[in-house]
């Protein structure tokens, strides 16, 4: 898979890249959002991306690919993942490439690809609730907010909220 915007690609996981995903998983808002995707060392990000790179393989997902400046730079990853109503999305910028549209740019252009690739017709996308640019993100992208209280997110109840996005 390739996905090109303007300022990026989107693509699959390769093991040259476990140093650069090691290193943005470090970030403090990474640590504070999603504790589970830190990667404390290069062997970690390595058995993950390893496992990545086997559901490509599979077609069973999680479904993550790496958002990669058009210089090369890994800057983070957007992702689609099974859960028991359908498909949530996933995405990370690395702090010190973040307030410049990435996020946005590449959740979008993936959605319109999964959009196709996957037959969606909605997708789902949740965030701690105190995660004010992950919903802004999910907003720009023409996502709507269908709850907001406590819920479960990643095996804790904490303040979330989820939102949908419906395909026409």
């Amino acid at each position: 898979m390739k996905i090109e915007t303007k300022r990026l690609t989107i693509t699959e996981f390769d093991l040259s890249m476990a140093e650069s995903v090691h290193k943005n998983s470090l970030d403090e808002d990474n640590r504070r959002f999603v504790p589970d995707e830190v990667f404390e060392t290069v062997d970690e990000a390595r058995e993950t991306i390893e496992f990545l790179m086997s559901c490509y393989e599979s077609g069973e997902g999680p479904f993550v690919y790496p958002v990669i400046l058009k210089d090369g730079t890994n800057v983070g990853y957007v992702q689609l993942i099974p859960i028991d109503d359908g498909f949530e999305v996933g995405y990370h910028i690395a702090k010190k490439f973040t307030g410049k549209g990435y996020a946005t740019e590449g959740l979008g252009a993936f959605l319109e690809y999964m959009k196709a690739g996957k037959n969606l017709d909605k997708v789902y996308g949740i965030c701690v609730s105190e995660n004010v640019a992950s919903k802004r993100v999910l907003e720009k992208c023409g996502f709507t907010k269908e709850y907001e209280g406590t819920g479960n997110y990643q095996g804790e109840q904490t303040k979330i909220a989820k939102y949908v996005l419906e395909f026409q």
